[in-house]
Parts: C-alpha cells; structure tokens; sequence
C-alpha cells in the first residue's frame, strides 16, 4: 500500500487516535493524516458525510482502499486498526511472537481501553454533566482507579524493559495516551514506578514523540 492508499482520520487530544498515530509511526507506515474537530459546531463527527463512514461518529477511522475495490473500505476501532496495522505491516512487531506474551500484550491493551478510556471520553463525560455531576472527578476517580490497578499488575511480572517484553507493543500503544490523559484530569501519577518507567523509555522513540498531541496539525494548545 501506498501513502494515497491509506487516511487516518484523528483528532489531536483522541487518545484512542494516538494509539494509532504511534503504530504508523513507529512501523513508517505512508499514510495521509485527516483531522476532525470533535467538539466544533457541535462536533463534526456528527455530519452526514462522516457518518455513512463511520455510523458510531467516532474517531480514528481508517480508510483503505485496496485498489481493485470499487470504493475505500473504512475501518474504525482503534484496536482493530491495530491489529489489522500490525497484519499488513508486520516490521517492526507491535506483537510478541510468544502465544503468551501476545495474550499478556492485549490484557494490558484491553485493560485500558475497555476499563478506563471509555469512562473518560467527551460523550461519556457530556452525559455525566447532563446528570449535574462533576464530569471531571468522575473522570479522574476511573483513571486513577484503574491505572492503580494496573500497576499493582505490573508489579508483580519479571522485569522487562517495557510492560510484557523488551520491546514496545500495542499495550505501549495505549498506555502512553492514558498516562496523558491521566494528567490532563489531575490524577495522582507518583505511585505508578513501573508505569512511568515504560513511559520515559516509550519517549526516548520518535514515533512516540512525533504522535503526541502537540505535535498534530489541528493541535489546539
């Protein structure tokens, strides 16, 4: 595939994006970045043209198109795109080879993105503040709660350079947008050693760097 043959549709502070921008990066897959505004005009993920791409109005969304396919396929759900990423360019491996590992890899993953990021994300924390709750210490009290637990995970396998091997993975791929998002809310990060250890060796890459939110073209600082 080349860069016109794939899109990433993103939106700088989407943690579930970034996961996705750090995998392109991180394998220099060519690929054409597309950014949406979630919360302009009442979030532009809700207009009828990015719908009939993606009917759950959500970012990343991936659109391939393989060429002899009439029209672009769309893939959404930043861990589908990973794996599917981790497929079709499997160099460098965002996934042990071990049966094991890789199952301990998306423990982690899935940790993650099925019990902390969904508490977090803009819709979900819009309905909590419809409800007159405070939207902010609901989402702080889910990404301590969980990342806590995580640590306390951590702290109990073999010493690896980063979370289940000595390279960075998928699991890598979604804890370093939380650890983000753990700040930005406030959260109490002095008690995660082993989570902030793998943070600072994950930075020391470029893909890491070069994916934060910061560093996107539609980055609103």
């Amino acid at each position: 595939m080349g860069t016109k043959d794939l899109v990433l549709t993103s939106f700088w502070r989407s943690s579930c994006s970034w996961r996705v921008r750090i995998a392109l990066a991180f394998k220099a897959v060519p690929h054409t970045l597309e950014t949406i505004h979630l919360q302009r005009a009442g979030g532009e993920q809700f207009k009828d043209d990015y719908r009939a791409k993606n009917h759950m109005a959500q970012v990343p969304l991936l659109t391939i198109n393989a060429g002899l396919l009439e029209d672009p396929v769309y893939l959404s759900q930043s861990m589908a795109i990973l794996e599917f990423i981790e497929e079709e360019y499997p160099d460098p491996p965002l996934l042990p080879k071990k049966s094991l590992e890789r199952a301990k890899v998306r423990q982690i993953a899935e940790i993650i993105n099925s019990g902390i990021q969904p508490l977090q994300n803009s819709s979900t924390l819009k309905k909590i503040k419809s409800f007159d709750q405070d939207e902010q210490a609901w989402a702080r009290f889910w990404i301590q709660d969980g990342l806590d637990n995580l640590e306390r995970q951590l702290q109990g396998l073999r010493s690896t350079e980063f979370l289940v091997t000595d390279q960075p993975s998928i699991a890598e791929c979604c804890l370093i947008p939380q650890l983000y998002g753990a700040r930005r809310f406030g959260c109490n990060v002095s008690a995660w050693s082993r989570l902030l250890e793998v943070e600072e060796r994950c930075l020391s890459f470029d893909a890491f760097q070069s994916s934060r939110p910061e560093n996107q073209p539609d980055a609103e600082l």
